[in-house]
C-alpha cells in the first residue's frame, strides 16, 4: 500500500525555517520532520512512499539522493572505474521512496491527482509533511476497510490554545481550565482513500480539503476514524520549538518505532 505525503507547500507561517528549505526538511531532533513521519509509517509496515514535491522540491530530492552516503560508512574508488561500497545498514534499509514533482503552485487535491500513476488501482494513505501523531495506522486501515466507503479521515480533539473561563452571573470566575481538550473534532490528516477518490479531484487548483471532501461527506462516502492520542502539526515557529523540546526531553509520543 502506498503512503502519499504532501510536501509541496511553502510553509509561510514558519518563514523563520522555510525561507531556505521546504517545511518537510525542517529538523525535529536533528532529523527532518518528513523522516519522523516516514519512520512512524514504516513501524506499521507502510514502507512504500510517494512524496508530492513543490516548493524547493529539489532539496528534498537531494536529501534522499545523498541518504546512503550520509547515513553509512563507505569506500569510494575514484577515476574512470568509480564505485562506492557501503559498509553498514541503516534502519531505513527497506523504504521505497518515489519523489514526484507535482508543481510549484499546485493545490493539495491537484498534487494527489498528479501522482495517480504511482498509486494505481489500490487503496492508499495520504498525510501531510508537517504533522506528527501516534495514530495506529493498521487500526486506521482496518477501520477504513470495515465500512466500505471511499474515504476515511482521522479525527482528533485538539487542546484549546487558550485557558477557558467559566464565569458566574456576578462576573466572578467560577472555574479556570488551562487549555482543555475541545469537544469538537478536527482533521488530523492521515487519510485512507480508495482509487475512486481520484474522480473527485479536478485539476491543479483543486483543494482536497474543500470541494472533494465536502462532496464525499454529502454523498455519505466519508468516514471519521476517531483518534484520542497524540497529534501535533508544525505550522508555526512556536510549534517547531515545542516539538524539538519534546524530542530533547525524551517525551516524543509519535516516535512509536523506538
Amino acid at each position: 500500500m502506498k503512503t502519499v505525503i504532501l510536501c509541496g507547500g511553502q510553509g509561510t507561517r514558519l518563514r523563520e525555517e522555510t525561507e531556505y528549505r521546504p517545511k518537510p526538511l525542517v529538523d525535529v531532533g536533528g532529523r527532518p520532520i518528513v523522516w519522523h513521519i516516514m519512520k512512524s509509517c514504516a513501524h506499521y509496515h507502510l514502507n512504500d512512499f510517494v512524496l508530492c514535491l513543490g516548493y524547493k522540491g529539489q532539496m528534498i530530492k537531494d536529501y534522499f539522493l545523498s541518504y546512503e552516503a550520509m547515513n553509512n560508512d563507505f569506500t569510494i574508488n575514484l577515476g574512470r572505474t568509480d564505485s562506492i561500497q557501503y559498509h553498514n545498514r541503516h534502519d531505513e534499509q527497506d523504504m521505497k521512496v518515489t519523489l514526484a514533482d507535482t508543481g510549484q503552485d499546485t493545490m493539495t487535491g491537484g498534487r494527489i491527482g498528479r501522482i495517480r500513476k504511482y498509486v494505481g488501482d489500490e487503496t492508499f494513505v495520504v498525510t501531510y509533511g508537517d504533522g506528527l501523531s501516534d495514530v495506529n495506522l493498521l487500526d486506521l486501515i482496518a477501520f477504513h476497510r470495515s465500512h466500505g466507503k471511499i474515504a476515511t479521515v482521522t479525527a482528533v480533539s485538539p487542546p484549546s490554545r487558550y485557558g477557558v473561563l467559566q464565569i458566574g452571573a456576578s462576573g466572578s470566575v467560577d472555574r479556570f481550565l488551562e487549555k482543555p481538550q475541545q469537544e469538537s473534532r478536527v482533521s488530523a490528516g492521515f487519510f485512507v482513500f480508495e482509487p475512486a477518490m481520484f474522480d473527485y479531484l479536478d485539476g491543479d487548483d483543486c483543494i482536497m480539503e474543500h470541494a472533494p471532501l465536502s462532496r464525499l461527506a454529502a454523498e455519505g462516502q466519508l468516514m471519521a476514524y476517531q483518534h484520542d492520542g497524540f497529534f501535533y502539526a508544525m505550522d508555526t515557529y512556536r510549534e517547531y520549538v515545542v516539538l524539538n523540546e519534546m524530542w530533547d526531553s525524551g517525551k516524543s509520543p509519535w516516535s512509536v518505532w523506538k
